[in-house]
């Protein structure tokens, strides 16, 4: 079936503008075939599609979708689990013993209540890192997102995982949404040679590859004082960055450091709440924007950020760098903007103009924003309003792949006082687990 977004205001984010007019929108299969402010072409789409069916827009936006780069999303068991802890001693005391105590069931419940926050907040496309992806493909497709899954490993599981991925792309191969890659934690807990052997493994599916880097000093010391070199210098001398990789947070990194990140071709994915949660400091985004590295926003996972907004971390990515380089100009609405939809979805692998745009030809992601909120008015610079104004809460309906998965602002066939109710049960009996971490 067809459908037709009519009378909206559009954002397309095509070029180099933050132009905006009214017009409409129509989707054909999966794709969007209209992108006009032409009545007449209008009534064209609407006559070669008897049937149709249309969604007036009027005093809404209609734009693509966000974009989460890098988190966690079956961390939504452990939201607000251990707060305002150190990094070493949350990891330690409390995250990975939880994490020790969940079954791979438990962690597909996890990963449904984050997609399905994400999708009630414009989310069509999200790359995850975590355990158990295998299983967590059927949440995706199911609930209808774009995903990229990574299956995470330490030195002390990377055999076990290894068998996952293959389990996982044999999964994911009938999607034409998700995806899988190759996830090492980061390189101050995975050796040299399974980082090596993680390469080699997404190598040899064609995969893509993602790790945590420079996100903490500390991590930064104590890779020095085993490797002599920075993070990036040393994942750069295992031939691990290139333009199929994908960083977290790359905080602490030096002038040397952001010309690798450039010439390698890798996305940072920016962090900032979670970065500023943590206490990790401030990446330095203005800075490897200019040197032209490609940067996307995220918003980390639900236990260090403790949500899956992407308009909260638009807002902050935007301000935390007009305050650190003391430039108020630094990171404006518009590139802040393209940072969660053009550059995300590059990050993701895909061509430039197949998503991250209203363009004719385009996949149909795309997401329907009320205007007519108090925090919206008045209009006077729509790109503004969303990125310093926006909240989760103003995205009535998103389409994912040429399919409304959200609608009225709520997921159709889900119950969601069941699923919190599985997610309660869930939880109660990972903490009932004697040395699972429970404070």
């Amino acid at each position: 079936m067809a459908t037709l977004f009519s009378n909206a205001t559009l954002l397309p984010m095509c070029g180099e503008g933050a132009r905006t007019f009214t017009g409409s929108v129509g989707v054909a299969g999966n794709r969007i075939a209209l992108v006009t402010s032409d009545e007449g072409a209008v009534a064209q789409f609407r006559a070669a599609h008897p049937g149709l069916r249309e969604i007036d827009c009027r005093g809404r936006l209609v734009m693509p979708g966000l974009v989460n780069t890098h988190c966690h999303a079956a961390m939504t068991l452990q939201r607000s689990y251990a707060d305002d802890i150190p990094l070493m001693r949350w990891l330690n005391d409390h995250i990975w013993p939880f994490e020790a105590c969940q079954t791979p069931d438990e962690v597909a419940l996890g990963m449904e209540l984050g997609i399905v926050e994400m999708l009630l907040g414009g989310v069509t496309s999200f790359v995850d890192m975590y355990y158990f992806q295998d299983r967590c493909v059927e949440v995706a497709e199911r609930l209808g997102i774009r995903a990229l899954l990574g299956c995470n490993y330490f030195d002390s599981n990377f055999d076990e995982v290894a068998g996952q991925v293959g389990e996982a792309v044999r999964r994911a191969a009938a999607s034409s949404r998700v995806r899988i890659a190759v996830a090492p934690h980061a390189p101050y807990t995975v050796s040299p040679e399974n980082l090596v052997r993680g390469r080699e493994l997404a190598e040899r599916y064609g995969l893509m590859l993602m790790t945590h880097a420079a996100e903490t000093r500390d991590e930064v010391r104590i890779v020095r004082e085993r490797f002599g070199r920075t993070p990036v210098e040393h994942l750069d001398s295992l031939g691990l960055l290139g333009p199929k990789t994908i960083l977290a947070h790359c905080v602490h990194v030096t002038d040397g450091d952001v010309a690798t990140l450039a010439r390698s071709g890798v996305t940072v994915s920016h962090n900032p709440q979670s970065n500023m949660k943590i206490s990790s400091g401030v990446a330095p985004v203005a800075q490897m924007l200019r040197a032209g590295v490609t940067v996307t926003v995220a918003t980390d996972g639900p236990c260090s950020n403790n949500d899956l907004d992407m308009w909260e971390e638009l807002r902050t990515a935007a301000f935390l760098q007009k305050s650190a380089t003391g430039d108020p100009c630094a990171l404006p609405a518009w590139e802040t903007l393209r940072l969660a939809t053009a550059n995300g979805v590059r990050a993701m692998g895909c061509a430039e103009g197949e998503l991250g745009v209203l363009r004719e030809g385009a996949l149909a992601d795309l997401i329907v924003v009320d205007l007519r909120k108090p925090h919206l008015q008045p209009l006077h610079d729509v790109v503004s309003n969303l990125v310093y104004c926006g909240k989760a809460a103003d995205v009535e309906t998103v389409m994912v792949d040429g399919r409304i998965v959200v609608e009225d602002r709520r997921i159709p066939g889900l119950d969601l006082e069941e699923l919190y109710g599985r997610v309660a049960g869930a939880v109660a009996r990972i903490e009932s687990v004697k040395g699972c971490g429970a404070k």
